[in-house]
C-alpha cells in the first residue's frame, strides 16, 4: 500500500496540471479573441456587447487569474509546473495592457474592406447611390446586396457639401449616438467639417491614407 502512494499522487497531479493548463489557455484565448475582435461584434446590439459580453469576459478572466494564483500554493509539493497556468494568465494580461489589439483590428478592417468601400464612394459621388432611409436624409442602406462594410445594419452616412461628398463607414454604433468609423473625405476636404462634428469636434481623428480617416464623436 505504501509503495503505491507515490504512483497515485503522480497520476493525480499530472492530469490536474494538464487540466489547469488547458483551462488557462482556453480562458486566455477567449479573452484575447473578444478584445481583438470586439470591433467585428459592432453589428450586435451595442448594449448587449458593452453591458453583457465584455463585462462577462472580464469577470471570467479575472476569475481565471485568481484561480491560477491559488495553484501557486502547490508549487512546493507538486513542482514548478503549477506556476504555468498563472504565467499564461499573466502573459495574457500583459498583452491586453500593452499590445495594440484594437489598432491591429482597425488596420485589418481598413485593408480588408478598402476596395469595396472605395467603389461604394465612387457610386455615391456618381449619384448611383442616394439616401434611401425615410427618417434620415443622410443615410444610405446598402442592404444585403453589398458586403457588410458598415456596422449597425450596413448603413453608410453621407454628407453632400460644396467641396464634395463625405462618406462614413461605421465600425461601431454605441449608446447615445456615439459612433466610430472610417470617413472618406473629398479631395482637399477636412474631416472636422463632417456634419456630425458641427457641434463638437471629433474625439478621435486618425489619418489612415489619402482621403481616409478614422473618426469617433
Amino acid at each position: 500500500m505504501a509503495a503505491a502512494m507515490p504512483q497515485t499522487t503522480t497520476a493525480t497531479t499530472g492530469p490536474s496540471v494538464r487540466a489547469a493548463l488547458v483551462a488557462a489557455i482556453a480562458i486566455s484565448a477567449f479573452t484575447l479573441s473578444v478584445a481583438t475582435f470586439e470591433l467585428s461584434m459592432a453589428d450586435w446590439p451595442s448594449g448587449f456587447v458593452l453591458l453583457v459580453v465584455v463585462p462577462l469576459v472580464a469577470l471570467v478572466f479575472f476569475g481565471g487569474i485568481v484561480w491560477s494564483a491559488t495553484l501557486l500554493l502547490k508549487i512546493r509539493s507538486g513542482g514548478a509546473k503549477f506556476a504555468l497556468p498563472f504565467l499564461i494568465c499573466a502573459l495574457t494580461l500583459a498583452i491586453l495592457a500593452y499590445a495594440p489589439l484594437h489598432k491591429i483590428a482597425l488596420e485589418q478592417n481598413f485593408r480588408w474592406h478598402r476596395q469595396v468601400r472605395e467603389r461604394i464612394v465612387a457610386q455615391v459621388e456618381a449619384g448611383e447611390l442616394k439616401p434611401n432611409v425615410s427618417y434620415n436624409k443622410n443615410l444610405i442602406a446598402l442592404g444585403a446586396r453589398e458586403p457588410n462594410v458598415s456596422a449597425g445594419g450596413n448603413d453608410i452616412v453621407v454628407d453632400e457639401t460644396d467641396e464634395g461628398t463625405y462618406v462614413l463607414f461605421l465600425t461601431s454604433r454605441g449608446l447615445k449616438r456615439y459612433f466610430t468609423g472610417f470617413l472618406h473625405v473629398p479631395p482637399g476636404g477636412d474631416a472636422k467639417k463632417f456634419f456630425e462634428f458641427e457641434d463638437k469636434p471629433p474625439s478621435q481623428l486618425v489619418y489612415y491614407d489619402k482621403d481616409w480617416y478614422f473618426v469617433a464623436n
